[in-house]
């Protein structure tokens, strides 16, 4: 469930056009505007998780992030691989991967497919999800490609329009105009399973990174609770730059395990 938090804030992926992200240096703010979809092509980003108790505080993966516009040129494809490293292997010689593709529509930026690869040691799941607009309906089908006796793991659920997957959700959030005050909802598939995401644009502050000082709005979606994504305690903040690209720059996730900081380390451009 940590990791499926941590997944979730770390697929925050940035729109930067080079070294220096425009509109974000200290003291200077730049209107949030909304922008095209197609501004996510090529975009690749890697981010570090770090997850830490008390005083103790250790590498669990990496995250990397990349999109590209399919051959017919009216989807984007959004990809994220995290992997195991760090103490998380040498120390409780636990390793997962996780590979998650999301294929969206340009036009309506709302989610057409996920597919997944999920390895966990020695378990492995592979899923995919489609999305049915004319029919309201996601199918969500999972096999275990190491036992092909085994029954495929089928979920059918009635879907509203626009709907996004974990992935899509960050990407439609900051394609929105943000200001502090804002209160909206995303309608979230999981699993073949939906969820309704409260957010809220709590606050304006500075932050301090590896690639300089940013003024950011922090953003706390509800993931946690009764009914929501992860039914446990909890809570997850995102740091988003307050100009028209909303880059990520931090993600916090705190849960009665301890907390896991998401921190992007490096990036391409597009090219």
């Amino acid at each position: 469930m940590l990791f499926a938090a941590m997944l979730f804030a770390a697929t925050v992926v940035g729109l930067a056009q080079g070294p220096t992200l425009p509109g974000s240096v200290a003291g200077n703010k730049s209107p949030s505007a909304s922008m095209p979809a197609s501004k996510f092509d090529g975009e690749k980003l890697t981010f570090e998780g770090k997850a830490s108790k008390l005083k103790l505080s250790i590498s669990i993966a990496d995250l990397t992030f990349s999109t590209a516009i399919t051959p017919k040129g009216d989807q984007i494809s959004i990809r994220s691989i995290a992997e195991s490293k760090g103490t998380m292997l040498k120390l409780f010689r636990y390793s997962f991967m996780q590979d998650y593709e999301s294929v969206v529509d340009l036009s309506t930026f709302r989610i057409v497919k996920t597919v997944k690869k999920d390895v966990q040691k020695q378990r492995v799941r592979d899923s995919e999800a489609e999305f049915d607009y004319q029919m309201k309906r996601v199918t969500y089908v999972e096999t275990d490609p190491k036992d092909v006796n085994r029954p495929p793991r089928r979920i059918a659920s009635e879907i509203s329009d626009p709907m996004n997957d974990m992935i899509s959700a960050i990407y439609a959030m900051r394609l929105r105009e943000l200001a502090v005050g804002d209160r909206f909802e995303l309608s979230v598939s999981d699993s073949g399973l939906v969820y309704k995401v409260p957010v809220a644009v709590t606050k304006r502050e500075q932050l301090g990174t590896a690639i300089g000082k940013f003024w950011c709005l922090r953003v706390e979606p509800e993931i946690f609770g009764p009914g929501r994504l992860i039914e446990q305690k909890g809570k997850m903040v995102l740091w988003l730059t307050d100009d028209k690209l909303h880059t990520p720059v931090k993600a916090q996730v705190d849960t009665q395990y301890g907390k896991v900081e998401i921190k992007l380390k490096a990036m391409t451009k597009p090219s």
